[in-house]
């Protein structure tokens, strides 16, 4: 399983680099202070932390961690149709998990977190993707996830932390715990709305304090919170030019239209045996 690199190896860089490798992870740890809505160098996001969903600054393994940022990007993305640089994928999360706006690309900020991420996948080689990086992709279930099942694992593994209404937890300008849905959280065209992605990050993250080493959850109970959880109420996004090739959708794309004749409601819930199926016989017939 891949880790990031020992702290003390920044002490091999100049002190130019160091601090900006340092500010960047304190910008990943506390965007809410310096970029939120009551932040000291800008008001462009809505509170949260990029390290609310990026677990450890970034830095645990399946903890939608950035190792290989630096050795996969540029690259080109079916979502927005066009090869996408760094700056771009922070922005996007700007945008869509922070419900903000693009940070300037040339600014100190947006250096300072290029930095970093370099730094986490200075040791990987450039075209590969570690074994750890990102999301764990679950199986998917043989029945549609349930919300209603979702919403009492919620109550017994989430509520403590998350509140009941979902809000969260804010202490000062930062939250403790993230809002989950509400004006406050991600939008309906952040990742994490996708209930494989959602469920991925919850089997080896939450309860916070959980690894991929020691989960909670079963794969089942993750999907049925991602359900429950991504059924509520949030912010939305204009999203229309997202996936100009709508045959490359993903499986739980919640929104059509599609090349596919399944529905909204399955595409958002699943069972998505079928559509992986119809897909990928149909990708072989083209």
């Amino acid at each position: 399983m891949w880790t990031a690199p020992s702290d003390w190896r920044l002490d091999r860089l100049s002190k130019d680099q160091r601090e900006e490798i340092q500010y960047g992870k304190e910008l990943i740890s506390h965007t809410a202070a310096y970029l939120g809505p009551n932040g000291t160098v800008a008001h462009l996001s809505n509170g949260m932390n990029c390290q609310n969903c990026h677990v450890q600054a970034g830095q645990q393994p399946w903890g939608n961690n950035y190792f290989a940022v630096a050795s996969t990007y540029p690259k080109f993305r079916a979502r927005s149709g066009v090869v996408e640089s760094q700056a771009k994928r922070v922005n996007d999360c700007f945008e869509r998990s922070l419900n903000g706006r693009a940070l300037d690309t040339t600014s100190r900020e947006m250096q300072a977190i290029l930095a970093y991420m370099r730094w986490l996948g200075s040791d990987v080689k450039k075209g590969t993707v570690p074994k750890g990086s990102g999301i764990f992709k679950l199986a998917v279930l043989d029945r549609a996830a349930d919300p209603i099942k979702g919403k009492t694992i919620y109550q017994a593994k989430c509520q403590s932390c998350h509140q009941e209404d979902g809000g969260g937890l804010k202490n000062g300008k930062e939250y403790t715990y993230p809002p989950l849905w509400g004006e406050h959280s991600y939008n309906d065209g952040a990742g994490l709305y996708r209930l494989s992605n959602f469920a991925g990050y919850v089997k080896y993250n939450m309860p916070l304090g959980v690894t991929y080493e020691s989960p909670q959850l079963t794969d089942e109970e993750a999907w049925d919170l991602a359900a429950f959880v991504n059924s509520m109420p949030r912010p939305k996004k204009d999203i229309q030019q997202d996936w100009p090739k709508i045959s490359e959708k993903p499986f739980d794309h919640p929104f059509g239209p599609y090349a596919d004749p399944f529905s909204e409601d399955q595409h958002k819930f699943g069972p998505f045996g079928p559509i992986q199926k119809w897909k990928k016989e149909h990708s072989k017939s083209k």
